[in-house]
């Protein structure tokens, strides 16, 4: 008697390996452009419709904060201390490069599971859903940095010839949101409170980088420490100085940013086959 054959059916991103998958990954992402735009364009549109204030809410958020800052240090409660440039530069430039990272981190936790009707019925890389949120905070920085450009006028500030670099000093900033941000998309279809907790752990980690303040003396090493601070310390010296005053550790955290992006990408790309049954 003939025995009964079977058909074992794997997802063949799991049987690649080595080269073959980072070629397959990136042929995906480069097939995948037109529906990142198309996404990106869909949600900026809708993100806010019927708001009363619209995109101006890309510039009010940073406003509200920097102003608190002002009122609190002229009323002594809190000292900011010296900032080589005007403080409300010195703080909007630093509370934009921030909220690259935030917000980005943010938007892309939440981007897999804002998405689950459409990922349950269509088959799509899942990628798009992620790099297209990024293209929000992005677009929302570009705002913001139009604002910067209009305190330097206000302020008559001459930045320096470093602002000719300064794109080029955020490349790392978005590898490490993107690759924490594809990690943390993951981990909240499972976990749900994983954006909540995200949310309190990167409003607490503000405070322990020199976003809105400079290093403080006192609390200089946990500063330090800190691996965010040279990422976003290094954009705003180009502009005040034209150069990064601490490049080591910012070309250590360029590396490790990169890295870790490529690493949270792999795990996504192999992990987004079982995001229907999540959702």
């Amino acid at each position: 008697m003939n025995q009964p054959s079977y058909v074992v059916y794997t997802s063949g991103k799991s049987r690649k390996k080595g080269i073959e998958i980072w070629k397959d990954m990136c042929l995906e992402l480069i097939r995948s452009r037109e529906l990142i735009s198309r996404l990106f364009i869909r949600d900026l549109i809708g993100r806010y419709k019927q708001s009363l204030f619209g995109h101006l809410w890309v510039v009010i958020n940073p406003f509200v904060a920097i102003g608190t800052f002002i009122l609190l240090n002229r009323a002594g409660i809190l000292n900011i201390g010296h900032t080589d440039i005007p403080y409300p530069l010195f703080a909007l430039i630093g509370l934009s490069v921030w909220q690259l990272f935030s917000g980005g981190v943010m938007i892309a936790s939440h981007s897999i599971l804002s998405a689950g009707g459409m990922i349950s019925k269509i088959n799509f890389p899942r990628e798009a859903l992620v790099f297209s949120a990024m293209g929000q905070v992005i677009f929302d920085f570009l705002v913001r940095f139009c604002l910067i450009v209009l305190f330097f006028i206000i302020f008559k500030f001459v930045p320096s010839w470093g602002i000719l670099l300064f794109p080029f000093a955020l490349i790392p900033l978005i590898f490490l949101t993107l690759g924490l941000g594809m990690l943390l998309s993951i981990v909240n279809t499972v976990i749900r409170d994983t954006a909540n907790i995200v949310s309190i752990f990167i409003t607490f980690l503000m405070f322990l980088t020199p976003v809105l303040y400079p290093v403080p003396l006192r609390f200089s090493r946990v500063f330090k420490f800190n691996p965010l601070s040279p990422l976003i310390t290094a954009p705003r010296d180009l502009i005040a100085y034209g150069y990064i005053k601490e490049p080591t550790g910012f070309w250590i955290m360029s590396v490790v940013s990169v890295l870790i992006f490529l690493v949270c990408w792999q795990i996504f790309h192999l992990a987004e086959t079982k995001l229907p049954e999540r959702l």
